[in-house]
């Protein structure tokens, strides 16, 4: 004879009850991966176990059953929290019925009660393995990975760690087992609590209240999660576009991977108006520069600005953006790590160790000049960066240029006729037209290119005003030197005189053009290029009318020397 018995898996076989008088009834049950041969006992009025394969909890992944713990010792016990399901099998040895909680969990109160609960977890450190059957989940660190767990009513367990993630065990809890020395694995199994229950409230004036409230609360949740998932929909919506580009692809790292690469953001570099950037290391070796942008809603939009546009470009003289980070209002990215850090940081530094000679700031200024001719006129849209200084040049460990920093660029289609007209970048560097109010083009990054290269030239931040004669706006102190022809007196004084002249008065004249009120005046980024490499000619510019109404003829004795 054969059928079944318990929860389905248990097969017994030759199972029946001997007669008054017959003779001795033997049945084989097969439970779980354990077989157990038992025969009729007249004398106890029960089966007895005469034979059971395997013998101990070692030999087989489920002999304990559910919550149930192989010990050392190859014996069975339940984990804490728990009791035998069948204390008089576990007695005889046969343990694959398992444990069953000591209280209930707070799902399983009836429904119409007020229940007070307070689950909780108890910690399993010393384990051989994670037990078996496991479910991934998202969460990600220990405090969500448990709120995901308390969120599932069928959830009993989870587990987390910064390699693995989070995982989370579903209604019962097999193969736990105790390892006798390192290494350990853990668990938090989920306990039962004591429940309050308490009468249903019987005035409806309360039960009105408690509906309305509960349906209030539903409304704003749901407006504050449609609200969340358009914003992440149209985030996301430009993040996935641009994962898969011509040449290479942008990673999506989860936040546990930065956190770690950055050392929990402790090895600051710098820090700006939108946010800090910090050095890391991603597996590789490969060691990057992650910004952690500020503020929810003006990061999202530089988020989505420096992601849709390094994403689709490539070029040697443009910061490299490796992939980003997205994890609830926090918004990371990862770009190449620059060894040399930025052009300012050599150009304004007093020590000499940083010194860049002539030769180096003459192929920089081409360099910066490449990588804004190929955003303004090689991309598929013409990019205006919008925010062009030394501080958003960056150099690699063979100065190299590189330039970063993204957050206010525009991408504009080929047939636009005028850009911006809302004030962007800093205050130096800004073109005439932005300051009046008018729109721009990518002329304007053909401005801030020329106060960056008197900037190379002279060593010196163009916004502080000379101490002597009637020009103390350095650009018309320049522009009025060149068209004299007295170049060097604009030569970064550390430099002692030594630069290529006739490749100084090339630069000269380029910076002069480029920051000439009118933007028709000014060359475009291609045409700088030229001029920098002698194919095309450069003629003495005028002085810009703009800066006769500076600052000309104002004392200032607050103010430093050239230089």
């Amino acid at each position: 004879m054969v059928s079944s018995e318990g929860n389905g898996s248990s097969l017994v076989l030759l199972n029946s009850r001997p007669a008054a008088g017959a003779g001795i009834a033997e049945h084989l049950q097969l439970h779980l991966g354990q077989v157990n041969l038992r025969s009729w006992s007249s004398f106890a009025g029960c089966w007895v176990a005469r034979w059971t394969f395997p013998s101990d909890c070692k030999s087989s992944a489920f002999f304990c059953g559910r919550f149930g713990a192989c010990t050392s010792n190859g014996t069975c016990g339940c984990v804490h929290g728990f009791e035998p399901s069948k204390p008089s099998e576990w007695q005889r040895g046969y343990f694959v019925d398992g444990c069953s909680r000591s209280l209930p969990l707070r799902c399983t109160a009836d429904d119409g009660l007020t229940v007070e609960h307070d689950d909780s977890f108890v910690l399993l450190d010393n384990l051989r393995g994670l037990p078996y059957n496991s479910q991934n989940d998202t969460a990600e660190g220990d405090e969500c990975c448990r709120q995901a767990c308390l969120s599932k009513c069928y959830c009993v367990a989870y587990a987390y760690d910064d390699d693995s993630g989070c995982k989370l065990w579903y209604n019962y809890l097999y193969t736990v087992s105790f390892a006798a020395t390192p290494p350990y694995s853990k668990v938090y199994v989920r306990l039962g609590s004591k429940l309050m229950v308490q009468k249903r409230p019987k005035t409806i004036r309360i039960v009105s209240m408690v509906v309305g409230l509960a349906a209030t609360a539903c409304v704003i949740l749901i407006l504050a999660l449609l609200w969340r998932y358009r914003n992440r929909r149209t985030l996301f919506s430009t993040c996935r576009k641009f994962q898969q580009v011509e040449g290479g692809s942008l990673a999506v790292y989860p936040y546990a991977q930065v956190r770690r690469a950055t050392r929990n953001f402790s090895d600051k570099l710098g820090e700006g108006a939108f946010g800090c950037v910090f050095r890391g290391t991603m597996p590789g070796p490969t060691v990057v520069a992650v910004k952690r942008l500020k503020g929810f809603g003006q990061a999202d939009k530089q988020f989505r600005a420096e992601v849709q546009t390094l994403g689709v470009i490539r070029h040697t003289n443009v910061v490299p953006l490796l992939g980003f980070c997205v994890r609830g209002n926090t918004r990371l990215l990862v770009y190449q790590y620059m060894d040399y850090g930025s052009l300012g940081a050599h150009l304004f530094s007093e020590n000499n160790r940083c010194l860049l000679n002539w030769d180096l700031r003459y192929r920089i200024a081409h360099g910066i000049a490449k990588g804004l001719a190929y955003l303004h006129e090689e991309c598929d849209d013409c990019i205006i960066h919008c925010d062009i200084k030394p501080e958003n040049i960056l150099l690699d460990s063979e100065f190299r240029v590189k330039i970063a920093d993204f957050g206010m660029a525009k991408l504009l289609g080929r047939e636009f006729s005028s850009a911006l007209t809302t004030i962007r970048g800093t205050m130096g560097y800004l073109a005439p037209e932005w300051v009046s109010g008018q729109p721009i083009t990518k002329k304007a990054d053909v401005y801030s290119f020329g106060i960056v290269l008197l900037e190379i030239i002279s060593g010196r931040r163009t916004t502080r005003r000379l101490k002597f004669g009637s020009h103390r706006y350095f650009p018309l102190y320049a522009a009025a030197q060149l068209n004299e022809g007295n170049v060097l007196c604009l030569l970064d004084r550390r430099l002692e005189g030594n630069a290529n002249v006739e490749e100084l008065d090339v630069a000269c004249r380029v910076a002069c053009w480029c920051i000439q009120d009118e933007e028709n005046d000014r060359p475009s980024m291609a045409q700088v290029v030229c001029m920098l490499e002698g194919v095309l000619d450069t003629g003495i510019p005028p002085v810009p009318s703009s800066f006769m109404n500076l600052i000309e003829g104002e004392n200032s004795s607050t103010s430093s020397e050239v230089g």
